[in-house]
């Protein structure tokens, strides 16, 4: 499947799928990253379908138990994962899954992982340690990932070159910057995965 020569050009454009419609290539994509990052509003950006979402209200139970710096206005969080489905004109269907952020909902995340063939990870670069723990996540069991630094309102700009020194990711990890809030700038990252994705498996 060469999904950047015959997609991508038209990748921005996703087919209108139908619930009869047989994709030719479905693929299971994670979304990661820290707490309050976006994970859920990138899924629902681009999702067809109506996204599921497993979110809670925070409660004084989290209190001394999540970390809410640079997060204060938060008021819900996931508790399970997201889930969403795109699919792209040339029959290439992917299903988003959004892990929790929290540390204390992390024992779920290789059980969300198994299968899938890349991972989109998040980073506020306002918390850039909190995103640490996602990387190494797919660093040790060779999942190939990118990140997106998503581009907050007020927050100080970051260059590329930057943010993946402050990472130390490798050199072939692509990095962006993304406001995930529009759907169009949601779906370039996931070309993007797919090809790298693609790339690392020598396609």
């Amino acid at each position: 499947m060469n999904f950047a020569a015959s997609d991508a050009a038209s990748a921005a454009a996703p087919a209108a799928a139908r619930d009869d419609d047989v994709p030719l290539h479905t693929l299971k994509i994670l979304v990661a990253g820290g707490f309050g990052v976006g994970k859920t509003t990138l899924v629902s950006a681009v999702s067809e379908v109506r996204p599921l979402r497993t979110e809670e209200t925070l409660t004084d139970v989290s209190t001394g138990v999540d970390d809410l710096r640079g997060v204060e206005g938060k008021t819900t969080t996931t508790v399970a994962m997201d889930f969403g489905r795109i699919t792209f004109s040339g029959g290439v269907r992917l299903y988003l899954f959004g892990t929790p952020g929290q540390e204390r909902f992390w024992f779920m995340w290789d059980q969300i992982s198994y299968g899938a063939v890349g991972a989109v990870v998040l980073v506020d670069t306002r918390r850039l340690t909190t995103s640490f723990a996602s990387i190494d996540f797919f660093e040790q069991r060779e999942i190939p990932f990118v990140i997106a630094a998503n581009v907050f309102d007020g927050a100080r700009r970051y260059t590329v070159e930057e943010i993946r020194d402050a990472l130390d990711v490798d050199p072939h990890v692509p990095v962006v910057l993304c406001d995930v809030r529009r759907p169009d700038v949601a779906k370039d990252i996931l070309v993007k995965l797919v090809e790298h994705s693609l790339q690392q498996a020598g396609y």
